[in-house]
């Protein structure tokens, strides 16, 4: 049996995006999960793929919108390999405007978008008129229109990989034995691990709640008000999300709080009062210490790396640390910028 070169451990996003790069570069690769595919948080049901806003620019913001701007074409490779759809579509945001203040601070950053964005993207100011029946409520009647925020369909993007990977002879097992480079890209269960071995925390799992109606304006762009996503995608539906919760008992269970989400929902874009709830979802999402990806080596275990702490934006953030990620384990080169790194969570 030929020797694997990369082992990844965990088959979230994170996992097997990165399977899926090292794969693409000639890599023998295995994937190791006893629950299968998206089986945690990457099996939500929301999909935003939300930049940060245009200011206060950073390595962390400007690693999050290359990966923005790789997502197209990223997407594109894993579903022409592997013949599934992922979902993906770069339909933009609106957002409404409450006050002078809202405005103000919408107009300074139209204008920082045009330098930071390189053109690839625009953040403008419109009338909610011309957003039509899907416009949000907006006090002033104008509405933050960006064209970089996409959409993804966190379940089909994993059942996509699975496919694509297939095309390299890459199966989903449910266990094995560690070979070549090691990957833990391991979610929530892998950052209480860690926290066990060391005197302060590296991350922690926050509880999220999303549901999904039925409501079909399958390019319209996504919504976001009153910290709520509303999410059109290609099948026919709307997912709403999510609670950030950091106390919690029953971790996989939908309760009072996802009912508040829905009415919130329904309040803020009326469109989607009569929208039938066809499922509600909750899972926990791992948060590293930093709030960003945790990437590279592990100290003082030669030959493993982690890939951890994605949060909300690991959909977003996928192409690119499978990028990098990739990379330092096959070549060697380390471009994961400071505040990803690893060790700065220790």
């Amino acid at each position: 049996m030929a020797m694997t070169d990369v082992t990844i451990r965990g088959a979230g996003i994170f996992g097997l995006s990165i399977a899926w790069r090292c794969a693409q570069l000639g890599a023998r690769v295995q994937v190791i999960d006893p629950n299968g595919a998206g089986a945690g948080s990457s099996g939500g049901v929301v999909g935003a793929l939300a930049p940060h806003v245009p200011e206060n620019w950073n390595p962390k913001k400007a690693f999050q919108f290359e990966s923005l701007i790789l997502s197209e074409h990223f997407w594109a490779e894993v579903e022409s390999s592997g013949g599934l759809s992922t979902g993906y579509g770069r339909t933009g945001r609106l957002q409404p405007i409450a006050d002078d203040a809202a405005l103000t601070l919408a107009k300074e950053r139209a204008q920082n978008a045009q330098d930071l964005w390189q053109g690839k993207a625009g953040w403008r100011i419109i009338d909610a008129a011309q957003a039509g029946p899907w416009a949000p409520i907006s006090p002033m009647g104008l509405l933050i229109h960006d064209t970089l925020s996409a959409r993804i369909h966190p379940r089909q993007t994993c059942a996509a990989l699975v496919a694509a990977l297939g095309t390299h002879g890459v199966a989903i097992k449910s266990e094995g034995e560690d070979q070549g480079a090691v990957v833990h890209a391991t979610g929530y269960a892998g950052l209480k691990e860690l926290n066990t071995g060391h005197s302060r925390l590296i991350g922690t799992g926050v509880k999220g709640q999303a549901a999904v109606l039925a409501y079909r304006v399958t390019e319209a762009p996504q919504l976001f008000a009153d910290a709520l996503h509303i999410i059109p995608h290609a099948n026919g539906t709307v997912a709403i999300g999510s609670t950030t919760e950091r106390d919690f008992e029953n971790p996989d269970t939908p309760d009072a709080l996802l009912e508040d989400v829905i009415d919130r929902a329904r309040r803020a874009f009326p469109v989607l009062e009569q929208a039938e709830v066809l499922e509600r979802w909750a899972g926990v999402r791992p948060r590293s210490r930093s709030r960003a990806p945790m990437l590279g080596a592990i100290p003082d275990r030669p030959g493993h790396f982690i890939a951890n702490g994605g949060f909300k934006i690991g959909f977003g953030m996928a192409p690119n640390v499978a990028r990098v990620m990739a990379d330092l384990i096959l070549e060697n080169r380390d471009q994961i910028p400071k505040g990803f790194r690893f060790e700065d969570n220790l």
